[in-house]
């Protein structure tokens, strides 16, 4: 977890405490609150020493609980300013794959310039609808998500409607493994590099692949999309990380144009895509 998020939900947990401080009828204990919750004194605890994170419905209940309602609108704003930079899989999830599947349509519709690494699997936004729903299966069962898949990969493909406005350019590096990686069938995986081989030429995508045998100044690390210089989106096992500052920015974008000296474009990336193809057809 970052610093700077752990800062923010210590800094949210100090503001509760001031809340359970300045009850109007006077000052109540952690044990208090807690039963007039219906929460353990743990959770209290945990809450306002920045060991959890509250939910929207936490906020709401502490600031009615309190006597003070009407904080419940700041301190949604601290949750939400926050959340915005670190969304955990379990929140995001809750509800299934779709909205934040929809989220990234929006991110990627408001972006002219989208640049991306990926060293694990094909960028969702060059996905066939096959290799997208192995994906969300694989990823349901991770998380222990609810089961939409299919409202998923209707919302990843519509996203791929933004690659034929005119109006955004995608630079899209792969490393070599992800055209290998059998993330799903052999034939869904065929199907998806004959996609990808069909997208080198197109005017809105550049398309590079960095090979195996590539001289690599950096090690390929997690994959990542850069939205015209103004926020970075990453993500680990947990959580989703949406980025804003300029220093991170910056990192990420020199991350990316060192990766770039090592890719492959036209030809010579379809060269890399024929390859891994008829090596499955060896199978």
């Amino acid at each position: 977890m970052s610093t700077d998020y752990q800062q923010a939900r210590e800094t949210l947990g100090h503001r509760l405490r001031e809340l359970r401080f300045s009850h109007p009828a006077g000052r109540l204990t952690g044990s208090q609150l807690s039963q007039l919750l219906g929460w353990s004194p743990a959770k209290v605890s945990k809450l306002e020493n920045g060991r959890q994170t509250a939910t929207p419905e936490d906020l709401r209940a502490w600031a009615e609980a309190t006597g003070q309602p009407q904080a419940y609108d700041e301190l949604r704003a601290r949750l939400a300013g926050f959340e915005s930079h670190i969304r955990s899989w379990r929140r995001q999830l809750s509800s299934g794959h779709r909205a934040a599947q929809e989220a990234h349509n929006t991110a990627q519709a408001d972006a002219t310039e989208l640049c991306a690494w990926e060293s694990s699997w094909i960028v969702g936004i060059l996905q066939t609808p096959d290799y997208a729903r192995s994906i969300f299966t694989r990823f349901s069962e991770l998380h222990r998500s609810p089961r939409d898949v299919e409202e998923a990969v209707r919302a990843r493909i519509k996203r791929q409607e933004l690659l034929y406005t005119g109006e955004r350019q995608y630079r899209i590096i792969l490393w070599e493994a992800v055209l290998r990686a059998l993330v799903c069938s052999p034939s869904v995986l065929a199907a998806q590099l004959d996609r990808l081989s069909g997208v080198i030429g197109m005017d809105t995508v550049e398309l590079g692949i960095v090979p195996f045998g590539a001289s690599l100044k950096l090690p390929p690390g997690s994959g990542f999309w850069i939205y015209d210089d103004r926020q970075v989106v990453t993500e680990t096992w947990h959580s989703e990380l949406w980025l804003e500052d300029a220093d991170t920015i910056a990192t990420y974008t020199r991350a990316w144009a060192t990766l770039q000296e090592s890719a492959l474009y036209g030809s010579d990336a379809q060269n890399v895509i024929n390859s891994a193809r008829r090596s499955l057809s060896a199978q």
